[in-house]
């Protein structure tokens, strides 16, 4: 299930719990939530991770082709 899914299925499970009284439901409600949180971030940082990954490759690329011009011009 996506995360924002489960972000409002456990919004939900806490107001169901809130209006019935069963705490264990409302907390598993909340943990839920913190569970939709933690995957969004977890996204988040893989994304970021992604990108500087890419910027490295492209960054070692560079280095590279400037190291071949300097050994072409000798």
């Amino acid at each position: 299930m996506g995360k924002h899914f489960d972000d409002a299925a456990g919004k939900g499970k806490e107001a169901f719990g809130k209006a019935t009284g069963d705490r264990g439901t409302e907390f598993e409600g909340k943990a839920d939530q913190a569970k939709a949180g933690a995957k969004d971030a977890a996204d988040k940082a893989k994304g970021k991770a992604e990108e500087l990954k890419d910027k490295a490759e492209d960054a070692f690329e560079s280095a590279g082709e400037k190291i071949k011009d300097v050994f072409k011009k000798k």
